[in-house]
């Protein structure tokens, strides 16, 4: 990973970073879920979302138990990223 990806995270607002952590700990959760985890508000978590999936340290999945809703975890990158900046 990049210097650059490193610091774009580190550029993130809080509440992005906050997203990032719930997805850290809790694993692949539909939007919804994260807004129960975190306690931001749904446009709060859409931005945040938005902001990540930018930088590309999200990943994008179909929720197959409602197809209406989308999956999201940290991709690869992004957890490359974090061990990086963890070293």
């Amino acid at each position: 990973m990049t210097e650059s990806d490193e610091e774009g995270i580190a550029d993130l607002p809080p509440s992005a970073k906050l997203v990032y952590k719930v997805l850290e700990y809790n694993g692949p959760l539909t939007q919804k879920g994260i807004v129960q985890e975190s306690m931001l508000s749904a446009r709060t978590v859409r931005y945040a979302l938005e902001r990540l999936d930018e930088i590309g340290v999200i990943e994008e999945d179909v929720y197959f138990a409602d197809a209406r809703q989308n999956l999201y975890e940290i991709s690869e990158a992004g957890a490359e990223t974090e061990a990086a900046v963890s070293d």
